[in-house]
């Protein structure tokens, strides 16, 4: 039985930066609960990066929510909307994948989206099921419903027309794609990222259009990445996958800023306001130490990935590297076929770094030890002849030998 539509409101609320309009997704609420008929909830997915991390499944977890509620959530992956390529928030045009690409980006995406979802209460729609039978006269009608004025009001489109850079005519049609994805589901309700509010919007407004009654919008907090400014993404290289391993994620939550331990506790640990409120308080009254607060958070959400036995190890591992300055206990061994490497393509082939570039940053800035030794001069050879302990900073290390 379904709880009350106020009691619905309040958890679909709680951690929301904005509902539109809040008295339409109220009545949604009532009317479902009379005529005891589940919401279509929409959550789309652009699949041109596989990789999800914590900033995803903020959105993930209220979706996640509505699953708990008893409403019909729908994961609509974006195979053919990311051959267009999603120009939200960014300052050029991003480049087009094939479809082959992105159904293959799908298959991880969705065995990802499954950590935070109940799979057995989802529905996965591609939108290519839709969008590939358009024909340009239906097309034609479509952009009839949208001015260029009103495609410039989105923030990013004015940015780059006022600043001179390049806007291709196909990125106007992806908000206008992805509002065809709602009508073709009848959505109710669609999630997102504060950045998705125009897409959002044009998708009532299509739905308007289409004799649909218009989806009401649940918009989600942007959580910022480790480094404490930018948004959480792995082009920053500020992110937190969720498929990292659990020591390797702990040790990223414990590199957080301060300034964010109540964020991360909220948004990526799914603590209630109260719960937040709570730590809050004791962090400004000194009753916590922020050192004690990480952990209790960085716990919370390894044990939500990877469960609460994998959340003590990476906790005991964690001090045993950084508090008591020991190696780690899982070192990985690699044989290398080269006798003798410089440095910088050492760790490169070990991959302990992606990149030459990376390499001679963390070498610059005194990251890197060989046998326990900092490495200052990235044209140094390193001889393999015996087995080498090479670390990265204190997360990243290898047990590395000729062979």
């Amino acid at each position: 039985m379904m709880q009350p539509a106020s009691e619905q409101f309040r958890i679909i609320a709680d951690g929301a930066a904005e509902i539109l309009p809040e008295e339409e997704l109220i009545a949604k609420l009532e009317r479902s609960v009379r005529e005891r008929r589940p919401l279509v909830v929409k959550l789309g997915c652009d699949p041109s990066r596989p990789d999800l991390h914590l900033g995803h499944a903020v959105v993930l977890h209220k979706l996640r929510q509505f699953q708990e509620l008893g409403h019909e959530a729908v994961l609509i992956i974006g195979d053919f909307t990311a051959t267009i390529g999603d120009p939200s928030g960014r300052s050029h045009t991003r480049p087009q994948l094939s479809l082959e690409e992105t159904r293959q980006n799908a298959r991880t995406y969705v065995e990802q989206a499954t950590k935070v979802l109940l799979p057995e209460r989802l529905q996965i729609r591609f939108n290519s099921e839709w969008l590939e039978t358009i024909t340009l006269r239906q097309l034609i009608t479509l952009t009839a419903q949208c001015t260029v004025a009103q495609m410039l009001e989105r923030e990013d489109f004015a940015r780059r027309y006022a600043q001179g850079e390049p806007i291709g005519l196909h990125e106007f049609l992806y908000p206008l794609a992805q509002a065809l994805d709602s009508v073709a589901i009848r959505a109710d309700i669609e999630l997102g990222g504060t950045d998705q509010r125009f897409n959002l919007l044009m998708g009532r407004h299509i739905q308007r259009f289409s004799g649909q009654e218009p989806q009401c919008l649940v918009l989600m907090p942007l959580l910022e990445g480790t480094d404490g400014t930018e948004k959480m993404s792995k082009s920053a290289g500020n992110y937190i996958a969720l498929t990292d391993p659990p020591e390797e994620m702990f040790g990223k939550l414990m590199s957080i800023p301060d300034s964010l331990i109540v964020r991360y506790f909220r948004l990526a640990a799914f603590a209630s306001e109260e719960e937040a409120r709570q730590l809050e308080e004791e962090l400004r009254r000194g009753h916590c130490h922020p050192r004690d607060a990480k952990a209790m958070v960085a716990s919370r959400i390894v044990a939500f990935y990877h469960g609460e036995e994998a959340a003590r190890w990476a906790a005991e591992e964690f001090d045993r590297v950084f508090k008591y300055h020991q190696l780690p206990s899982n070192i990985p061994e690699i044989v290398l076929p080269s006798t003798e490497l410089p440095v910088v393509e050492l760790l490169v082939q070990a991959g302990l770094v992606s990149s030459r570039s990376e390499a001679r940053r963390h070498i610059q800035q005194g990251a890197v030890r060989i046998d326990g030794e900092r490495i200052q001069d990235w044209t140094a050879r390193i001889g393999l002849e015996r087995e080498r302990i090479v670390a990265v900073g204190k997360r990243r290390v290898a047990r590395i030998r000729h062979g």
